[in-house]
């Protein structure tokens, strides 16, 4: 499996031209505009590397690392950005990158930096993501948002899907409500959080078939799937 960056640029076309680039090198470029949007992919999938501007709407560079620090503490985070000040690089290593390249840059210094962070860490093209989990008698595909048991059959939503996996990966371990509401919805305010409770609901509903399964609340921290023997 290619190593697997993910680029948030707000610049389409600045965006387009590092995607093509880091392509061109064999990389597999996931391209996002905001920050809002990038954390969500994120946390969707398995990446190696990330590379972020610091200047974006909805979540700007800096807040974007912290968010990825809380969940993942080694990956590599190069930052691209037109501040070049002390104060600016500062407050980019205090937030958790681990490289700052100040634009205008050429593409063989992206290169050879992209390169150097992935050699720091020893980076292996390989991921330990499931494509599809046991839940107790269902099997869940997802890649194909598909949800089966001998008696039921549904394809989930985006969504849908994105829940069901984060609470998989964390089988009977308490998953904490931002832990689901930023990676699904890249925020985790008062009316995201109600709309998590819905579809929390419509996950019940769909693993009734088997009595064993339950996504249980945890009062003031979050969810848990457990599937009882």
């Amino acid at each position: 499996m290619k190593i697997k960056i993910l680029l948030v640029e707000d610049n389409t076309s600045l965006g387009f031209i590092i995607s093509d680039q880091l392509k061109s090198d064999g990389y597999n470029v996931t391209l996002c505009s905001d920050g809002a949007e990038g954390f969500t992919r994120f946390n969707s999938e398995k990446f190696h590397l990330c590379i972020f501007d610091v200047m974006m709407p909805k979540k700007d560079g800096f807040t974007l690392a912290k968010d990825v620090r809380k969940v993942n503490s080694e990956i590599p985070i190069l930052f691209l950005t037109a501040k070049s000040s002390d104060e600016d690089k500062v407050e980019g290593f205090k937030s958790g990158g681990d490289d700052y390249l100040t634009k205008p840059f050429n593409v063989e210094e992206l290169q050879l930096r992209v390169a150097a962070l992935l050699r720091r860490v020893n980076i292996e093209a390989e991921t330990d993501e499931k494509d599809t989990y046991a839940i107790g008698s269902y099997n869940f595909d997802t890649i194909n948002y598909e949800l089966k048991h001998e008696n039921f059959e549904k394809t989930l939503t985006k969504k849908e899907a994105q829940i069901l996996k984060i609470l998989c990966k964390f089988m009977n371990q308490v998953v904490a409500r931002e832990d689901v509401l930023n990676p699904v919805w890249g925020q985790d305010d008062y009316f995201v959080g109600r709309s998590l409770d819905v579809f929390i609901t419509k996950l019940r509903k769909y693993l009734k078939e088997d009595y064993r399964i339950q996504i249980t609340n945890v009062h003031g921290i979050g969810f848990k799937l457990e599937i009882s023997e």
